[in-house]
């Protein structure tokens, strides 16, 4: 009898054995299976996935940023240029560059938007010296200045005398009637200078009738030949 019961002891010693161990087999297996099976962003962050949320999140940030700047400045009153100055700003733009035209959206009959024609921000808390910097650069380069016609007699007259002085700064000299702007610069020189024609000799950002005084003075008349050639 001892026998038999000690077997019997020893059976189930055995069978709880082989039940924890398949306890813990299954146990290792089915939790390794899960880990297997877990998103890789839960095993280790995925660094260059986080930079780029980082980055379109500040991308987001900067363009809200912008367009509350832009909806400030457009809610502030508009620049408006007085004659003279902006007589400076189209000059200094079309000096500037060979290519600059005055678009043919502008009418020449009003203050021509500053935007159009100044390197600067209109809506600058330095406007204002912003606008004098412009004044003094363009008349300090350009000390003379005139806006003439490329087949006019007068123009031709006033372009010999300049040549005959040998300025330097050498006289900017802008033929307006062949230009591709010339339908709107030519009306809105004569606005802003209030005179009926060219050519327009500028001395110091000053409008100065003078040497068509002189022409005139030494006996030749003004368009006399163009008008002679009307008649015959």
């Amino acid at each position: 009898m001892s026998s038999l019961a000690t077997r019997k002891s020893r059976f189930r010693t055995t069978f709880l054995a082989l039940f924890v161990i398949c306890f813990l087999s299954t146990y290792i297996f089915v939790f390794q299976q899960r880990a297997l099976q877990a998103p890789l962003g839960l095993k280790r962050p995925d660094r260059p996935a986080a930079d780029q949320i980082a980055k379109a999140l500040e991308t987001i940030r900067t363009s809200a940023d912008a367009a509350t700047l832009r909806k400030a400045y457009t809610n502030q009153p508009q620049l408006r240029l007085d004659t003279m100055q902006e007589l400076a700003a189209v000059s200094s733009f079309l000096a500037s560059l060979p290519q600059n035209v005055i678009p043919s959206f502008v009418d020449p009959s009003l203050p021509i938007d500053p935007q159009l024609v100044v390197d600067f921000d209109p809506q600058s808390p330095r406007v204002a010296d912003e606008i004098q910097d412009m004044i003094d650069d363009v008349w300090t380069r350009h000390p003379v200045f005139l806006y003439s016609k490329l087949y006019s007699p007068v123009s031709r007259e006033i372009k010999a005398i300049l040549a005959d002085l040998y300025l330097r700064p050498a006289p900017m000299i802008m033929d307006v009637d062949v230009r591709e702007d010339s339908a709107v610069l030519e009306p809105l020189l004569e606005r802003v200078l209030a005179t009926d024609d060219l050519p327009i000799l500028l001395i110091g950002g000053h409008y100065s009738g003078e040497l068509k005084e002189m022409i005139r003075a030494a006996g030749a008349v003004i368009d006399g030949a163009k008008k002679k050639h009307k008649k015959s």
